[in-house]
């Protein structure tokens, strides 16, 4: 699977600040590339240590479009999976 041009650029920099929905309330948090592996696969995400809603997670995934981590869950791109953003 191809990133799209804003993933490649959220990767280039290591790191973005995106407004996410906290408990009603729209927050500034940064989000750091992170390499993950899951068995013989490993892939890049964005990592906060912040706990974000699930549904939260989802609709920033698809909006970066990568995985996204935080204590409480991942998220992925609708329609992908770890496979999908394998590297090298």
């Amino acid at each position: 699977m191809k990133l799209s041009d804003r993933a490649q650029e959220i990767i280039r920099r290591g790191s973005i600040k995106l407004r996410v929905n906290r408990s009603g309330m729209m927050q500034q948090i940064t989000f750091t590339v992170k390499k993950t592996r899951i068995g013989n696969i490993e892939y890049t995400e964005l990592f906060t240590d912040r706990i974000i809603e699930l549904a939260e997670l989802a609709k920033i995934s698809d909006e970066a479009g990568l995985p996204i981590e935080a204590p409480n869950g991942k998220a992925f791109p609708k329609s992908t999976s770890a496979a999908d953003f394998a590297t090298g």
